[in-house]
């Protein structure tokens, strides 16, 4: 399994970004969440067993309607998530 947590800086709160992101997800084979954070940036944290998959998914994110609304984003590998079933949105 790899994970990666990718931080969204730009005009990615109030727009449905969350939402759109979790409708992305469900044609890929991920888990993870999405979340927004206190300072304006969206949080994603997701995993898949298979990289090119969890890669796929993020450059949609960038080629979709997502994309401009963002400014810049960073990509951090992690340790794989425990517990996790499914792509949810956090409050």
């Amino acid at each position: 399994m790899i994970a990666k947590q990718i931080v969204f800086t730009g005009r990615v709160q109030g727009v449905g970004f969350r939402y759109s992101t979790k409708r992305l997800a469900s044609g890929f084979d991920v888990l993870g969440s999405v979340r927004n954070l206190d300072d304006g940036r969206v949080e994603l944290k997701v995993m898949a067993e298979d990289p090119d998959e969890l890669d796929a998914f993020l450059e949609e994110i960038l080629q979709s309607d997502l994309g401009s609304l963002i400014k810049e984003h960073e990509v951090t590998s992690i340790p794989p998530m425990v517990g996790v079933r499914g792509f949810v949105i956090e409050a």
